[in-house]
């Protein structure tokens, strides 16, 4: 479903300098395939968020979905951000509602959608609520639902659970892959935890520090459905290791967690 052959990014600053955020990156992803990037911090991982849906455009390289090239932003994509960034005075209903007020679509069974959506992720009841009466896992839990309301084919999530206790990250990372198995969508997901990659994902595409480059494809062979529990077998750890490796030369040096960066 997204083709990316050669890709770079490189910025240019006001003082005439430039840094390169990616260079010659190549990645395929398929339809409802979920893929996690991780890296170091600064390696490119939110950039390739951007390019891919059309926020910033390509310095080299081809960037295609389904086969058309991506030069502006595209309404068959959701994003979702590590801050839920809802809007503090509309309730939960219309915060979900509100790409659709953007992109001036009068859908029928829009709110109808919506209410289905927040039932599906567990707020039910919390419709009419404003975002500063939920808490932060029931806020992005709204973002989710806000980035699903035009039942996008591509949902692109930028560290999303980075904000949160780890006891509700475990929590908010089981409700995704819920979500993903009940209403499948191509996933591509950044993220600074490892386990947090290996247990979601079905590939875990591993980056170097900038410019960024694909350093590593590990294909996770984990069958589904998934739980924490699988977190201490065999395979599981075998995936992490190898990922630690790439990353940081040596199995010894743990940053798996949440705090790693």
């Amino acid at each position: 479903m997204i083709r990316v052959e050669g890709l770079s990014k490189v910025f240019h600053s006001r003082d005439g300098g430039s840094v390169v955020a990616l260079h010659d990156v190549s990645l395929e992803v398929a339809r409802n395939e979920f893929v996690s990037l991780v890296g170091p911090s600064g390696c490119g991982k939110s950039t390739m968020l951007r390019l891919v849906a059309g926020l910033v455009g390509a310095t080299r390289g081809v960037l295609e979905i389904d086969g058309t090239a991506v030069t502006e932003p595209r309404r068959d994509i959701g994003i979702v951000f590590q801050s839920p960034t809802l809007l503090p005075w509309a309730d939960i209903t219309d915060n979900v509602l509100f790409p659709l007020r953007l992109m001036r679509e009068k859908a029928g069974d829009a709110r109808a959608r919506a209410h289905a959506l927040l039932e599906l992720v567990g707020l039910k009841g919390f419709e009419s609520r404003y975002p500063r009466e939920l808490s932060g896992g029931m806020q992005q839990r709204a973002a989710i639902c806000r980035a699903l309301i035009h039942d996008p084919g591509i949902l692109l999530m930028d560290e999303p659970f980075g904000a949160l206790d780890a006891l509700t990250r475990e929590v908010m990372s089981m409700e995704l892959l819920r979500i993903w198995t009940e209403n499948p969508k191509t996933i591509v997901f950044v993220t600074h935890s490892i386990t947090e990659a290996v247990l979601l994902s079905d590939r875990v595409i591993v980056m170097s520090p900038r410019p960024g480059r694909i350093a590593e494809v590990v294909e996770v062979p984990i069958e589904r459905p998934r739980t924490l529990d699988m977190e201490g077998s065999r395979e599981f750890q075998e995936c992490t290791r190898r990922i630690r490796r790439r990353i940081f030369g040596a199995d010894e040096t743990d940053l798996s967690g949440p705090a790693a960066a």
